[in-house]
């Protein structure tokens, strides 16, 4: 016989095989529940679910769980849904792998619900009973991520990004490399679109920037350094902003797009000129003329040369020459960041 963990951590022993009687009895309940006799099939439900818990049948436990969750559904009744949902997880030595159906099968009720309060019920009805279970992390973590986006779009950016800062996916050892690093990336996009920009820099390091050269990953590559862009920037790392722009450049479709590719190979040049002179801007400096792509933006090429002769640039010769082009780059047009850049190339 097969050993079950109950949701205490206790392991027990399967005793009994109800399979047979669930068999039976699922669709007579679901029969029952369909011609309005809803809670007599939910009360036969919660006598077999006893049956098959003290069992320690977990299968058998999951599909009565499931089937709780379906009949309540089905009958619209979204309130007898979540109090069911809690009443079962409570229950003594309930079964794990019993809980984890139930609540998969529940989590696709949720874009099925009739309305904005009735789907946040249940989420938080959700999240309320797989809070600290490691065995159903996963869910909590996609619920918690909806209930950010609902609270977005709510205009309440502050509580959404307080609401899917609380996961800790880092850890989660069962969920996919890509699904961690989408939600730590959408940790990041709430911290800078409340401008708080210290925490997203700490939340970026959750990130390992070499998951970046596996196929298929060059969507969040760019949302990852996008974003890292727009902290920079602000805080006036023009030595980091220029090696996110690198990164862009070097990413296969930017690559595949002149426009896109020159756009990029423009940034790199203009943050690299207004970085700090010193050794590792020199250095990068070296690297990114050799660059091949500078060859596309002969002005760019040559704008850059000129910073790395020993002879002082004359302000009024730069601007004549370049002030018009530069100005029409994002770099140094548009906002107020922009106007400071052009005062810090002084």
């Amino acid at each position: 016989m097969e050993n079950i963990a109950t949701d205490s951590g206790k392991i027990v022993k399967m005793e009994v095989d109800y399979s047979a009687t669930c068999d039976d009895k699922i669709p007579e309940c679901q029969k029952l529940a369909k011609s309005g006799k809803l809670h007599d099939a939910l009360d036969q439900l919660l006598a077999l679910e006893k049956q098959t818990r003290t069992g320690a049948d977990m299968i058998s436990t999951g599909r009565v769980l499931v089937a709780i969750c379906q009949i309540c559904k089905d009958a619209k009744n979204w309130s007898a849904l979540n109090e069911h949902i809690v009443l079962l997880t409570k229950r003594r030595s309930q079964l794990k792998q019993a809980v984890a159906k139930m609540v998969q099968e529940c989590c696709s009720y949720v874009d099925e619900t009739p309305d904005k309060e009735t789907k946040v019920k249940l989420i938080d009805t959700l999240r309320q009973v797989t809070e600290g279970k490691i065995y159903v992390e996963v869910e909590r973590a996609r619920l918690t991520h909806k209930l950010a986006k609902i609270r977005e779009d709510d205009g309440d950016i502050q509580q959404a990004a307080d609401i899917i800062q609380e996961l800790q996916v880092e850890t989660y050892g069962s969920m996919e490399k890509r699904e961690k690093v989408e939600l730590i990336l959408e940790q990041m996009r709430l911290c800078v679109a409340k401008q708080d920009y210290i925490r997203t820099q700490i939340i970026s390091k959750k990130i390992n920037t070499k998951f970046f050269d596996e196929d298929g990953s060059s969507d969040l590559k760019l949302k990852y350094y996008r974003l890292m862009m727009e902290v920079d920037e602000h805080e006036g790392s023009y030595l980091a902003t220029c090696k996110h722009y690198r990164a862009v450049l070097n990413t296969p479709s930017i690559m595949a797009d002149a426009e896109e590719r020159q756009a990029a190979a423009q940034a790199v040049v203009l943050y690299i000129i207004l970085a700090q002179h010193d050794n590792e801007q020199v250095d990068l400096t070296h690297r990114v003329l050799a660059d091949k792509v500078l060859e596309e933006i002969p002005t760019y090429k040559q704008l850059l040369k000129l910073f790395t002769t020993p002879e002082l640039i004359k302000w009024s010769g730069l601007c004549e020459l370049y002030e018009k082009q530069l100005k029409t780059t994002p770099v140094f047009s548009g906002n107020d960041q922009a106007q400071k850049r052009w005062s810090d190339l002084k």
